[in-house]
């Protein structure tokens, strides 16, 4: 005989517990957020946090689990903007073949993810400082090369006149279908990345990450490994980049040039590298302060401002806003020690 003990818990509940009543109280706030903002604050500031927390989410996922830190990820993008621009229609009367969004569309995200295992492969060989000076110059040279080609990428004038696609009776890019569009893909590309770092690639890439010689020596291929993690990456920056050519409505070589490049670097530190969500923070205080900064210390003097707000929290917390908190939480979840009345 069998004895089975009822544990009081259902399916449902379990897959709750799992969840977190902090994921569920965000997505239900994430969703409701179009119902009291204008709007300005749906499109230039939950919208463009969102793609550029996808951009940061990329880069997070390269240096948080693969100890690779890349300021490639908004050439990434880019690279999926300017094939939207050349396979859709655009204003510029340079190629444009006329592709329908849902063709152009994956074939955008293939070429970003290519591109990021390209980039990858070149640079997996380095580590710590010289991935990071690799990755800048291919930035930098594709920033320039950009700006100098009138063939492909129409020189520094760049693509204009991209709209975003229209189906289903509803135009993309009015503020809540596009708020909820980024919100979409935000939680898709979240929860991958999430989910992914719990499978056995995930697992096996951390490892790499902590010692690459060992895993190597177990059999492994570590840069095998590493150049796949750079195209899932590709795969994220690529969603991106095609809202973000949706969200301006163009693309030159001022979006993915290095200031862009660095600000995605910001905005991953600042929301802290270990954990997916992160990213999101760190584009949300950034967005806020390129937005309103300005009005507070004036246009020559708003960078500034967020370069001492990055370096304050640096200080305070290298692992950024998500390290302060798991500072802090311990202490609010400690019982009081006075005795009781």
């Amino acid at each position: 005989m069998s004895l089975t003990i009822a544990t009081g818990t259902t399916p449902q509940q379990n897959w709750l517990e799992r969840l977190g009543a902090g994921h569920i109280i965000l997505a239900v706030a994430l969703v409701l957020y179009p119902l009291v903002a204008s709007d300005f604050f749906l499109t230039q500031i939950g919208g463009y946090s969102l793609v550029f927390g996808m951009l940061g989410l990329s880069l997070m996922l390269l240096a948080g689990y693969g100890g690779m830190v890349s300021l490639a990820q908004i050439t990434v993008a880019g690279i999926a903007a300017y094939a939207i621009a050349i396979l859709g229609n655009n204003n510029s009367n340079i190629l444009g073949f006329g592709w329908p969004w849902w063709l152009a569309v994956p074939f955008a995200v293939l070429a970003a993810a290519l591109a990021s295992a390209l980039i990858g492969w070149i640079s997996v060989r380095t580590e710590g400082i010289y991935t990071i000076m690799i990755t800048l110059a291919i930035a930098t040279a594709t920033y320039y090369f950009a700006q100098q080609n009138y063939a492909i990428f129409n020189g520094h004038s760049g693509y204009a006149g991209i709209r975003a696609p229209a189906f289903w009776g509803i135009s993309w890019r009015d503020p809540r279908p596009f708020y909820y569009l980024c919100l979409g893909l935000a939680v898709l590309s979240y929860a991958a990345v999430l989910y992914g770092s719990r499978s056995t690639f995930g697992m096996t890439l951390q490892a790499i990450r902590d010692n690459p010689r060992r895993m190597r020596a177990l059999g492994y291929h570590v840069t095998a490994h590493k150049v796949f993690a750079w195209a899932l990456a590709g795969v994220i920056a690529g969603l991106a980049g095609v809202l973000l050519v949706w969200f301006n409505g163009r693309v030159s070589p001022g979006t993915i040039g290095v200031d862009a490049a660095i600000d995605v670097l910001i905005i991953a530190v600042i929301g802290g590298l270990r954990h997916p969500i992160g990213p999101f923070l760190g584009a949300v205080v950034v967005v806020l302060m390129q937005t309103f900064a300005i009005d507070i210390v004036g246009a020559e003097r708003f960078n500034t401002l967020i370069g001492m707000v990055f370096l304050v929290i640096v200080f305070v917390s290298p692992d950024g806003i998500l390290g302060l908190w798991g500072r802090i939480k311990p202490h609010l979840a400690q019982e009081s020690l006075r005795p009781g009345p």
